[in-house]
């Protein structure tokens, strides 16, 4: 069996840049620039200035960009503004959306 990593930001740190993770990253923290991996996870603390491109995104604090996902989970403590490009999205109750969504074909 072949063990998945994940990189993990945590609420202290800052990116500003492009970050690109083959597999999982978790962020917590800040990043100015736009992410691509298999797997993008934010938390309540996050601040994401740029766009996501990944298989899975699940969004739990600010962004402030584009979602290009496979399938898009939001997160109640989100507040999201930006366009969503999905196959599957759904969206908790009593989070914050400035949005304009795309079905992927």
């Amino acid at each position: 069996m072949v063990n998945k990593t994940k990189s993990v930001l945590v609420s202290d740190v800052k990116i500003k840049g492009n970050v690109i993770e083959k597999e999982s990253i978790i962020i917590d923290g800040e990043v100015d620039g736009n992410i691509n991996a298999e797997l993008v996870e934010t938390f309540e603390n996050s601040l994401l200035k740029g766009n996501i491109k990944s298989k899975k995104t699940v969004i739990g604090g600010k962004l402030k960009g584009d979602i290009d996902s496979d399938s898009v989970h939001i997160r109640k403590t989100a507040d999201v503004n930006g366009k969503i490009k999905q196959k599957t999205l759904s969206i908790e109750e009593g989070s914050l959306l400035t949005i304009k969504t795309e079905i992927k074909k």
